[in-house]
């Protein structure tokens, strides 16, 4: 604040305990993967959004970044590089989302402009302005995701009502614990 600077960071959205099988590996627009980051992305100052490993798992051989998957009455993995997301789908694990914001720019330390009519340069204004909002976008973030988990799940498991969804929600349970 004593140097009239702002800071951004990073916020982590996890979802817990996302039903198995959201989302689409087929139609693009509807694989979960792509809607969230682009929910994430979509909140303003945001630069950048990390899925799992994210862009750690560039830097890595594929046998370090895949989990391994084990069948002991049902299908389970043993981590969770993927951050509960593979082939635009959810795996059942949880939803780990990682955003970058950058610093917000109304400073106290003006930087230099220029003025659209005259084309003159110009410092740009002073305002009031709060050092780091990413707090603040951490609440956004998580209200994003939650209606893209929402919608997701409505698509799968939608009906007429509210008890249809969830006997159709119920019988989908059912089906993957005897698959």
């Amino acid at each position: 604040k004593h140097k009239g600077d702002t800071l951004g960071g990073i916020f982590e959205v996890v979802v817990t305990n996302p039903p198995l099988g959201l989302g689409s590996y087929a139609q693009w627009d509807r694989r979960l993967t792509g809607r969230l980051a682009m929910a994430l992305m979509s909140i303003q100052a945001m630069k950048g959004v990390e899925v799992g490993m994210g862009f750690e798992a560039a830097q890595r051989f594929g046998s370090e970044v895949h989990d391994d998957i084990f069948y002991d009455q049902g299908f389970t993995r043993g981590g969770n590089n993927a951050g509960g997301l593979e082939g635009g789908i959810t795996t059942g694990q949880p939803i780990v989302l990682r955003t970058a914001m950058k610093p917000i720019s109304t400073l106290y330390n003006p930087k230099k402009s220029v003025d659209i009519l005259t084309k003159q340069p110009v410092e740009a204004t002073i305002e009031r302005s709060d050092i780091c909002t990413v707090p603040a976008a951490g609440v956004v973030g998580e209200a994003v995701v939650a209606y893209e988990m929402a919608s997701a799940f409505i698509e799968k498991f939608g009906g007429d009502t509210l008890q249809e969804m969830r006997r159709n929600y119920d019988a989908y349970q059912d089906y993957v614990k005897r698959f």
